[in-house]
């Protein structure tokens, strides 16, 4: 007998499948393990870990006509474990104190510096190029972490979906280009590298400088973590009167 004549249905299997949790779970793994050997591969700035797994993810879920929901059945576990990863960066952090407790005063200039800059800039060049108000909103946490962001973004009347869309953006961004800059900029110091990408990329900035060096990931995660609360402030604060 036939699978069919056994009552076996495919379509029946297959919709079981990626409603289950396993198919979110197995397809983000497998996307970014495809992603690190690409990146090991070519070396290439362009094929970030994080950036070939979103796109990976993408393609499979639009060329086999999955909803986001099924797949976030899965994914969400993975996103779970940001909490802890983010808690995590905690380590190296320490491991680099003796440095960072050096170069206190540097890292809170340069922290808020940045965050500032970047609140202005989102809301200045948006308003410059016709967007409206609510644009300029939605534009003006992005340099934020991503929970951070999409509160902020609902606090002063953004559109929390979009922000949440372009915070990654930006630290995709950030990550990419991010450390090819900072070079053509003659800018070698681990420390002042690591609160850049830090301040403007979050974590997937972090995740690049992780991969430079400890030192540069320390002061990245530390630079993020004061970046999240200087926008928290700043943000409110600016968009008032900007």
């Amino acid at each position: 007998m036939t699978p069919l004549e056994l009552g076996w249905h495919p379509h029946e299997t297959w919709d079981w499948l990626v409603s289950s949790p396993l198919f979110g779970i197995t397809i983000t793994l497998a996307a970014y393990a495809l992603g690190r050997w690409a990146h090991r591969r070519t070396g290439s700035p362009l094929l970030q870990p994080v950036v070939v797994a979103i796109a990976v993810i993408v393609a499979v879920l639009l060329v086999a006509d999955i909803d986001y929901d099924q797949y976030l059945a899965g994914g969400s576990y993975i996103g779970f474990w940001l909490g802890p990863a983010t808690v995590a960066l905690a380590l190296p952090l320490h491991h680099e104190w003796h440095l960072v407790r050096r170069a206190a005063l540097p890292i809170l200039t340069g922290v808020s510096a940045g965050a500032l800059v970047s609140v202005l800039v989102a809301v200045g060049a948006t308003k410059v190029g016709g967007g409206s108000r609510v644009l300029q909103l939605t534009m003006a946490p992005k340099a934020a972490t991503t929970p951070v962001s999409i509160a902020l973004s609902a606090q002063i009347g953004g559109i929390p979906a979009l922000t949440a869309v372009l915070t990654i953006l930006a630290g995709i961004l950030g990550a990419v280009a991010g450390p090819w800059l900072l070079d053509r900029l003659g800018i070698t110091d681990l420390r002042a590298r690591g609160i850049a990408l830090g301040t403007v990329s979050h974590g997937i900035g972090t995740s690049r400088a992780l991969h430079e060096s400890r030192t540069e990931g320390a002061f990245s995660a530390l630079a993020m973590a004061l970046s999240a609360l200087a926008t928290s402030v700043l943000v409110p604060l600016l968009t008032a009167v900007v």
